[in-house]
């Protein structure tokens, strides 16, 4: 890697542990609905309801718990990123040196 593409010393990684997780989170509710021969049976029976249907159902309200989990994720992880790069930007210096009454 040429020193230009070199992150700075003071730059949070492009992939962090809370942008993993966001990721899992939404590949999760996808992973499940589309493995079909985990649910394809009738049994067990909820509420007169065969299991392939009341399955299917119940992530409906699971994958928008994931996708919040995700965006809150995100969310933070942002305002910490935009944190730290404010965090880095150089103090100004009073230009006489001295303190403001």
């Amino acid at each position: 890697m040429s020193s230009s593409q070199s992150p700075s010393a003071g730059a949070l990684p492009a992939v962090s542990p809370a942008r993993v997780l966001a990721g899992l989170c939404l590949l999760v509710p996808i992973v499940v609905v589309l493995w079909v021969p985990s649910y394809t049976k009738s049994e067990p029976a909820f509420g007169g309801m065969p299991f392939f249907y009341w399955y299917q159902l119940m992530w409906v309200p699971l994958s928008a718990v994931f996708t919040t989990s995700a965006y809150l994720l995100l969310r933070r992880d942002e305002a910490a990123r935009k944190a730290a790069s404010i965090a880095s930007l150089p103090v100004p210096s009073q230009p006489d040196g001295g303190e403001q009454l």
